[in-house]
């Protein structure tokens, strides 16, 4: 028995998203005779993914139907669910901030930006133009920033949403180096979105962190000493992920050890002691234009098969389901086949010491009833002070900044930032960035004296 949905993907064109969500729908039997609505800005990348989505399905013998439009309102029409992947930061202006920063001494960026104003603009007017068009629908963000953008969109509007990322996959990553078997594994990393801690680690039912603790002590200088990275975000047992297990008695999982603290990204020679060989981790400047390469060359691939009606997909591009959670979790909420699935979502007690409206990444059971998430156990009080409380401030200044159009905030982040060695150097940095072509929204939305008075007309509504 099938139960046949609209689902509206928004920023369809994504070189690493959207065929897998084709593949894992087209896989769901009790999803059988949805409706799959693409939407994007590139009419040409809208092209593509539209003919290997009706390509795939049929070649699997799928009851599925597409249709295409470079219309946010059009796609939304009637939808279900709402899966948004689109990014108002594409990756080449993404490189010209990383330039105009280096002119000031920071290295990839330094950890200065420009509030992400376009990215939490887009997540806002999506979720806004659902309230009018398809209030009832779900929306799974599944394009960053996750954890400013849901907590914005849950506080701002009536719309469900719900947050995924990839990250918690770091667990079995550990379990591949320690020679374990993925299924055996049995964990828990709950945190803020690209914070996360492994609270829990089992395998096979026993203690797992001792067996870590072994690893390290045994084979780990010899691992970093020798290990070359096969990916750019393979740094989940790195010496630096490992030296902040030590520092702060947990497993930093996915993307966490990415951020750590200044002092692991400093300068090249810094990270790759710290991320190791061939890149230093997927945050400098030879890890990241391979990372887009390796995208430009998938979309490239996915545009020839696309124009090659000859093609089998299903040999190009497999007949298994990804590891993405987006269309398990439908098929919970849709067809009450439950799960428990890593997400995204308003803490409402689910961890302790994170105020209920801010967004927590957390285990939930997913079915008819909805998702519904576990309550945790509290994270170490030194995890809190230094990890979670103070990136849940980050977060609230940087929403602060957003409604009130307060550019002294976003100035204050740059001052704060570990590269910043004097006032003068963040501030010519910050302005530079600011005045970049692309950023001119942001540059007229945030002014030195507008702040105060839009706050104080945000407190009189």
């Amino acid at each position: 028995m099938s139960t046949p949905i609209r689902i509206s993907v928004i920023g369809a064109g994504s070189a690493q998203f959207s065929l897998g969500l084709v593949k894992d729908i087209c896989l769901t039997a009790s999803l059988s005779g949805s409706l799959i609505n693409f939407m994007d800005i590139d009419p040409e990348r809208l092209d593509m993914i539209h003919k290997l989505g009706q390509r795939y399905a049929k070649e699997l013998g799928t009851d599925l139907r597409f249709e295409s439009t470079t219309s946010l309102r059009d796609s939304l029409q009637d939808a279900d669910f709402v899966i948004n992947t689109a990014s108002a930061s594409p990756h080449g202006k993404q490189a010209d901030s990383r330039e105009v920063a280096a002119k000031y001494g920071y290295y990839h960026g330094g950890g200065i930006g420009t509030g992400g104003f376009a990215n939490l603009d887009l997540m806002l007017g999506v979720a806004r133009t659902m309230e009018e068009i398809c209030p009832d629908a779900w929306l799974i963000q599944s394009g960053n920033p996750v954890y400013e953008g849901c907590t914005l969109m849950t506080r701002e509007t009536s719309i469900k949403v719900c947050g995924l990322c990839h990250g918690h996959y770091g667990v079995y990553s550990i379990g591949r180096v320690l020679g374990m078997d993925e299924a055996d594994i049995t964990w828990q990393a709950p945190g803020l979105n690209h914070n996360i801690w492994l609270t829990h680690f089992y395998y096979k039912g026993e203690e797992a962190y001792p067996l870590l603790d072994e690893w390290i002590a045994s084979q780990g200088e010899e691992y970093w000493n020798n290990h070359i990275a096969e990916r750019t975000h393979d740094i989940q047992m790195s010496r630096g992920t490992i030296h902040q297990y030590r520092m702060f008695g947990l497993m930093p999982i996915g993307d966490t050890p990415r951020r750590g603290g200044w002092w692991y990204h400093t300068d090249i020679e810094t990270k790759m002691h710290w991320f190791g060989q061939p890149w230093g981790g997927p945050d400098t400047h030879l890890a990241r234009p391979l990372f887009v390469k390796n995208l430009e060359q998938r979309l490239a691939e996915m545009t020839r098969l696309a124009n090659d009606p000859q093609a089998s997909l299903v040999e190009s591009l497999g007949g298994e389901k990804t590891r993405e959670q987006q269309v398990p979790i439908i098929d919970g909420l849709v067809n009450n086949n439950e799960g428990q699935f890593q997400v995204n979502v308003p803490n409402y007690g689910a961890l302790a010491g994170v105020p209920d409206d801010v967004v927590v990444e957390v285990p939930a059971i997913v079915n008819k009833k909805g998702i519904q998430p576990i309550r945790v156990e509290p994270l170490p009080e030194k995890i809190m002070y230094t990890q979670i409380l103070p990136e849940w401030l980050d977060m609230e200044r940087d929403l602060l900044a957003y409604h009130t159009g307060d550019r002294s905030l976003l100035l204050w982040n740059a001052l704060q930032a570990g590269q910043t060695n004097s006032y003068d150097q963040a501030t010519a940095a910050f302005e530079d960035l600011m005045a970049m072509a692309g950023n001119e929204a942001s540059n007229e939305h945030y002014g030195w004296e507008m702040g105060q008075e839009m706050l104080l007309e945000k407190v009189k509504k």
